[in-house]
């Protein structure tokens, strides 16, 4: 069973208040997306206008969706939970979209897939099984040696990844430049593998034990990453570590998920007549863009041939419709950038279509278990840390390539084999 953090658990009513208010939050977000997006010009707003007329038909579905976060109110905490939560608020804000959407498909069949694969996925992906017996753990010393191996790797690869692309930039022009890398594909996944699973998993070990200057470093580690990937999400991720170490040392785990994500949204509306910086990174590019990559994906494939799963570099070998890859068709087709999407776009609607999308969420959930499975008897603040960047790779990235591209398999390896006592001992502490 996962231990929890020292901080008393939160009852249904304050977790049930947090959810709702949440969910206001988000659809107060989106209107507002739209409305910016309306006044600036974005070609977003093609697709997604600002319609005061819509709201009456939005909040009927949006309320319906919302009564699926009940199971956040009844599960205890675990890594399914934790993106879960994400993309859960991922598709809420597509269901309240699609009744603004100019775009041409079966609008209630997409709603209706849109619950059914919510459901499928959530309830596997929040199951926290028992701690399996005879579990092969590393001793404190190999888990010290393993950490500081991971510091090092780190480093190496900094080092060498400097030498193909180091730039150092503002936020506003990386994509100025971001194309132009000439580092090779294994350095990438390298790359890819560090800043997504091991350092993050690192500084999740380190914070726990109080070794903070480790922590610490780790954290710059991260940060000096920023101008070879050139990447918004490597910039910021250390200070999201940060954010959600706080969040987690002063409330339990389940808060803190919630929290996490309500926070920056109420922050980014409360300064958008201010700083609309915020805005623009919270609201429209780590909210709303997820969710409008589901209106896209339904649109395209209600008209293309499904890809059965032949996106997938191990499935190229059977017959596939598209040769290239489905964000740069997204870009072809509606200019919106390289639009990559979650697992309910990709695994789900592109591969099997808004009927069957359900049955390949339920089967994403069960592969997220595993990772539950593997993190039992983990202190919960400790698997919240060191899975803290996933939950947004999972908003804008397939499940598949989380799991290997990303390291989201080797996480799951590292919490099964991560000695359990110490931890224990030290978050009791924390």
């Amino acid at each position: 069973m996962m231990s929890s953090t020292k901080n008393s658990s939160p009852d249904a009513i304050s977790i049930s208040l947090l959810l709702v208010c949440h969910i206001i939050v988000c659809c107060l977000s989106l209107l507002f997306v739209a409305r910016r997006n309306s006044y600036i010009e974005n070609p977003f707003a093609i697709y997604i206008p600002y319609n005061t007329d819509q709201i009456p038909f939005a909040i009927l579905p949006a309320a319906a969706f919302g009564l699926i976060s009940s199971i956040f109110v009844w599960r205890r905490f675990s890594f399914g939970y934790f993106i879960g939560f994400y993309l859960y608020t991922m598709m809420l804000g597509f269901v309240w979209l699609s009744k603004f959407s100019l775009l041409h498909y079966n609008h209630s069949l997409a709603i209706v897939s849109a619950f059914g694969s919510a459901i499928a996925f959530l309830i596997p992906a929040t199951i926290t099984p028992q701690t399996p017996s005879g579990r092969h753990e590393l001793t404190l010393k190999q888990h010290d040696v393993f950490l500081h191996l991971i510091l090092c790797a780190a480093l190496i690869t900094l080092v060498i990844g400097a030498q193909y692309n180091y730039k150092i930039i503002a936020l506003d022009r990386i994509y100025e430049f971001r194309g132009k890398n000439s580092s090779p594909a294994s350095l990438r996944y390298a790359t890819s593998i560090i800043l997504s699973t091991l350092l993050p998993y690192a500084f999740a070990a380190f914070a726990l034990r109080s070794n903070y200057w480790r922590a610490c470093f780790s954290l710059v580690l991260l940060l000096s990453f920023y101008p070879i990937t050139l990447t918004k999400m490597d910039f910021f991720a250390p200070f999201w570590l940060l954010f959600v170490a706080a969040i987690s040392r002063a409330r339990d785990v389940r808060t803190s998920v919630l929290i996490s994500l309500l926070a920056p949204i109420a922050a980014g509306l409360l300064l958008l007549p201010l700083f609309a910086a915020v805005f623009d990174v919270v609201n429209f590019r780590m909210v709303a863009i997820p969710s409008l990559a589901m209106d896209v994906y339904h649109e395209f494939f209600s008209t293309h041939p499904l890809t059965y799963f032949c996106q997938m570099r191990v499935l190229r070998v059977i017959d596939c419709p598209y040769q290239e890859q489905l964000g740069v068709m997204m870009q072809a087709t509606y200019g919106l950038g390289n639009f990559n999407a979650s697992l309910f776009a990709t695994e789900g609607v592109a591969s099997v279509g808004s009927i069957f999308a359900p049955f390949s969420a339920l089967v994403s959930g069960l592969i997220v278990a595993l990772g539950n499975r593997a993190s039992s008897g983990l202190p919960a603040r400790f698997v919240l840390l060191s899975s803290a960047t996933l939950p947004q790779l999972l908003l804008n990235v397939p499940l598949t390539t989380t799991l290997v591209t990303h390291g989201a398999l080797l996480l799951f390896l590292l919490w099964y084999v991560t000695p359990r006592s110490f931890l224990l001992e030290a978050a009791t502490k924390a």
